[in-house]
């Protein structure tokens, strides 16, 4: 993967041409400079006489068309003759002017012609360079609009392998075999075997796609040609078709190869939406990447890996067979990924004893391996500013909330009325969790302010979930409903905030998706009555498919029993631990955060194994002041990941 080009020779070239116009634009200078030096001042022919009869003028000489001359000051200069003067020679001699004749010069002719012709030389100059510039590979010339702009891949240094590549072994997998077959394609061809001609990455952002082009490019020792989706479009019509075929010509000089395609939608979505020049110019790039593809003429050893996280909008022709051959999808890493994915990364950082990489991936369902890195990332960061030589697991435990809930707020000032109806906020929605058997373990609970939430209870699955279970959601709702209730119970109806506005949300969401979508409403029954006007990313909007007015009122009836009975289990709840509601407030407004273990033993033993813990059941504590409105954080409970309850 070498690029054998001199790389000096482009500066070379564009030297030698500013040069050249330099020299041309001197020779010109010099040569009307000197004329000019030559005849000295110029003055009318009246004035010339006037001072030979003053007696001024030293010498002259006379030619038929100019003469010139010196003052007696040695001054230079020259003049025009009036045609038929016969009396300037006794002129002349009257005053003492010394004066003789002058033949008229003969025009040097190869010097006449280079000064006509020097402006034409010029023209045809400029524009042979920008011709050249034109046929220049790659794009880079002045004029290269119709010229690919794939880069030729040579990692020296930095180089990134599969051993790099974690947590997507099955398209890890994959890729590994068209790696193989570029390494020994007779091991395959003798079988019968063809090489794929193109294979297609989807995932959500951030899971690792373009990381596993390079690890290809590492791996494969072919050349490797890399190119955005975006360098094709232009404002100029066929510029990308162009394009296309230039980047195909290239590839065919170096095959065997690869030419990597990212945010290969800019390009390839589907034909005939929409109007204007810049969908036809889109469509001639796509069809000319179909033709090249897989055409009439085969183009043989280049292989095509393109990677997008919108497959939905890609168009048909693309994704047949004989055009990309595979989808290889790269999806969220699970706890056994991302525990691959962080002791990659780790291996970067200068760790502490107490890190562990399996705890840390069970607390990040739903990560991605960018997420990952950046948690790292983030740890040592908080590390160096800590003055610390070693990541402990107390930065990545901080790291890991900075990412999930954002940066704590300590310089907010918060009045105790308000720190309290937080601290209920958030002892209701642990409460509930302890006590709804199907919802997942608390892992921490704060009241410390952070991004828009002024506290927030957070769970964690103890695995990961592919599917969701009835009683499961049941128990998100309650939980969801619980720092609500709490507020009614401890404050007052008049006093209840709009700190659960998320909490409400979320709610609203869940019970809306298990009436319309899954089919978990005894009324409706097992039918979908919303289906999702999205991507493949899943977000967008929704419309309901059956319009009538009966089935409409049936779908909101059911969605808000669902909420409203959410509701009444968690004021069960509560009511009948009221007790351990004011102890858990107690602790949290001593202690600010409380982990899930402290919570369990304070609801059991009614201690805390911290100095100064308080001991027995807290004092009922009744609410002193007002609450203010508070925005809200949004509870993410449905998603099999980290379930942060905002206040």
């Amino acid at each position: 993967m070498n690029d054998d080009q001199p790389q000096g020779n482009p500066w070379i070239k564009s030297l030698l041409v500013w040069g050249g116009i330099f020299l041309a634009l001197l020779l010109v200078v010099s040569m009307f400079g000197a004329k000019t030096d030559a005849t000295g001042t110029m003055i009318r022919y009246s004035d010339f006489r006037t001072r030979v009869a003053e007696g001024a003028v030293k010498e002259v000489q006379i030619a038929p068309d100019r003469i010139t001359g010196t003052l007696k000051n040695d001054q230079q200069f020259s003049t025009v003759p009036v045609q038929g003067d016969a009396d300037l020679p006794k002129l002349l001699q009257d005053n003492g002017v010394q004066y003789s004749g002058k033949a008229t010069e003969e025009p040097n002719l190869l010097l006449y012609i280079l000064a006509q012709s020097l402006p034409f030389l010029l023209i045809l100059g400029v524009a042979f360079f920008a011709l050249r510039q034109v046929q220049k590979g790659g794009g880079s010339g002045a004029m290269g609009f119709g010229k690919s702009k794939a880069k030729l891949l040579t990692e020296r240094s930095g180089r990134v392998t599969f051993d790099d590549v974690a947590g997507i072994d099955e398209a890890r997998e994959e890729l590994e075999e068209i790696v193989e077959f570029l390494r020994d394609p007779s091991r395959f061809s003798k079988l019968g075997g063809q090489i794929p001609k193109g294979a297609l990455l989807v995932g959500s952002p951030g899971t690792g796609k373009t990381l596993l082009a390079r690890a290809i490019a590492g791996e494969a020792g072919v050349p490797f040609f890399t190119i955005s989706g975006s360098d094709f479009v232009e404002m100029f019509v066929g510029v990308g078709a162009s394009r296309v075929r230039d980047m195909f010509e290239q590839a065919k000089k170096n095959a065997p190869c690869i030419v990597f395609i990212d945010e290969i939608d800019a390009v390839g979505r589907h034909r005939g939406h929409g109007l204007g020049n810049s969908n036809d110019e889109r469509e001639q790039t796509l069809n000319q990447l179909l033709v090249e593809m897989d055409g009439f003429e085969a183009n043989e050893g280049i292989i095509i890996i393109a990677a997008t996280n919108r497959p939905d909008v890609l168009d048909p022709a693309l994704l047949r067979p004989g055009r990309f051959d595979r989808q290889v999808v790269v999806p969220i890493p699970d706890i056994e990924g991302r525990e691959k994915i962080l002791s990659v990364h780790m291996k970067k950082v200068p760790l502490a004893p107490d890190v562990n990489p399996r705890t840390i991936a069970r607390g990040t369902p739903g990560f991605s391996g960018a997420d990952l890195a950046n948690l790292v990332n983030e740890a040592a960061l908080l590390a160096a500013r800590r003055n610390k030589r070693l990541v402990a697991m107390q930065e990545f435990e901080d790291a890991k909330d900075k990412v999930m809930m954002g940066a704590e707020r300590r310089s907010m000032v918060m009045t105790d009325d308000e720190k309290k109806m937080t601290a209920y906020h958030e002892a209701g929605h642990a409460l509930v969790s302890v006590h709804e058997p199907a919802s997942d373990p608390i892992h921490k609970a704060t009241i410390i302010p952070r991004g828009r939430a002024l506290g927030m209870v957070m769970r964690l699955p103890e695995r990961d979930s592919y599917s969701y279970h009835r009683d499961k959601m049941h128990a998100n709702l309650s939980v969801s409903m619980g720092g609500r209730v709490a507020e009614e119970i401890i404050f007052g109806h008049d006093k209840v905030s709009s700190g659960a506005s998320s909490d409400i949300q979320y709610a609203t969401s869940l019970a809306r998706s298990m009436v319309t979508k899954w089919g978990m409403s005894d009324k409706l029954g097992p039918l979908m009555y919303e289906e999702s006007q999205d991507g493949y990313l899943g977000m967008g909007s929704t419309q309901r498919t059956m319009m009538s007015s009966e089935t409409n009122k049936l779908i909101d009836s059911e969605i808000r029993g669902l909420v409203e009975g959410a509701h009444a289990r968690a004021t069960d709840i509560l009511k009948t631990h009221e007790e351990k509601l004011h102890l858990l407030a107690q602790a949290l407004l001593e202690y600010e955060t409380l982990t899930g273990d402290e919570i369990k033993t304070l609801l059991e033993d009614g201690t805390i194994d911290r100095p100064g813990a308080p001991t027995g059941p807290a004092r009922p504590v009744s609410a002193q002041g007002s609450a203010v409105p508070r925005a809200g954080r949004r509870f993410a409970g449905s998603t099999g990941g980290t379930q942060p309850l905002g206040a």
